[in-house]
C-alpha cells in the first residue's frame, strides 16, 4: 500500500478520535455543571438564633410594672416616672428605626438593651421599697384602687402606652397629694366639700383612662 493509501485509510480512524474526545469533554462540562448547580441551590446555612426582641423586652416591663401597680407595690408617683423612661426609650426606638428603613443596627440594639436594663433595676426597687399605694377603708380609698385597677389592666392588655401610662398615673399622683394635704390639714379626715371635690377629679381621670384604652394606640411594635 502505498503512502497516499495508507492517509486515507487512517483518516476515518482519526475522525472517530476526535469525536470521541469532544465528546469526553462536553461530559466533563456537563458532570461540573451539574456539581455546581447541586451545590449553588443547596439549602444556606441556617442563621444564628436572634437575641430577644427589643419588643418582647418591652413587653416584660410592662407586665412588671402592671403587676406593681396592681399589687400596690408601685405608687402613682412612681410608676409615673418609670413609664415616662419607658416612653423615651420608645421614641428613641421609633426614630432609630425610622432613620434605618424599619431597622435597628446592632449597637442601636446594645443601647436600648442598657437603658432597659437600668429601668429594670428601678422597677425593682421601687417595688421592694417601703413606699407602697395605701387606699384605706373608704370610698375615697376604694376609688383611688379602682382606678389603679384600671390602668394595670390596660398596661397589661396593651391597651395603654407607656406615655399614656405615664399622664394618667401623674394625675392620680395629684389627687393622691391634694387627698393627703387634706387629711393632714383636717386631722386625718377629708371634709364633704373635699370629697366632692376629689370624687370630681376622680371623674375625670375615670374619663381619661377610658379614652386612652379605646383611642386606638396601643403598645404594638414591629421586632427587630
Amino acid at each position: 500500500m502505498n503512502a497516499i493509501s495508507l492517509k486515507w485509510a487512517m483518516l476515518p480512524l482519526a475522525v472517530v478520535l476526535v469525536g470521541a474526545a469532544s465528546s469526553t469533554t462536553v461530559l466533563a462540562q456537563d458532570q461540573s455543571s451539574s456539581q455546581s448547580g447541586s451545590s449553588s441551590s443547596a439549602s444556606p446555612t441556617p442563621a444564628a438564633k436572634p437575641d430577644p426582641s427589643i419588643a418582647q423586652r418591652k413587653e416584660n416591663q410592662q407586665d412588671r410594672i402592671a403587676n406593681g401597680v396592681q399589687s400596690g407595690q408601685l405608687t402613682a408617683g412612681e410608676t409615673s416616672k418609670l413609664e415616662t423612661k419607658e416612653a423615651a426609650i420608645n421614641g428613641e426606638t421609633r426614630a432609630d428605626r425610622a432613620a434605618n428603613g424599619g431597622k435597628l443596627t446592632a449597637a442601636e440594639k446594645t443601647q436600648i438593651n442598657g437603658q432597659q436594663n437600668q429601668v429594670s433595676k428601678q422597677i425593682y426597687q421601687d417595688k421592694h421599697n417601703a413606699n407602697t399605694a395605701q387606699y384605706g377603708n373608704n370610698k375615697v380609698g376604694q376609688r383611688r384602687e379602682n382606678q389603679q385597677d384600671r390602668i394595670a389592666q390596660g398596661i397589661k392588655s396593651g391597651q395603654l402606652t407607656a406615655g399614656e401610662t405615664a399622664k394618667l398615673e401623674n394625675q392620680q399622683k395629684g389627687i393622691n397629694q391634694q387627698v393627703k394635704a387634706d387629711r393632714s390639714a383636717n386631722g386625718g379626715k377629708l371634709t364633704a366639700g373635699e370629697k366632692t371635690q376629689v370624687n370630681h377629679e376622680q371623674n375625670q381621670a375615670s374619663k381619661n383612662i377610658y379614652r386612652k384604652k379605646h383611642n386606638g394606640a396601643t403598645q404594638g411594635g414591629a421586632k427587630p
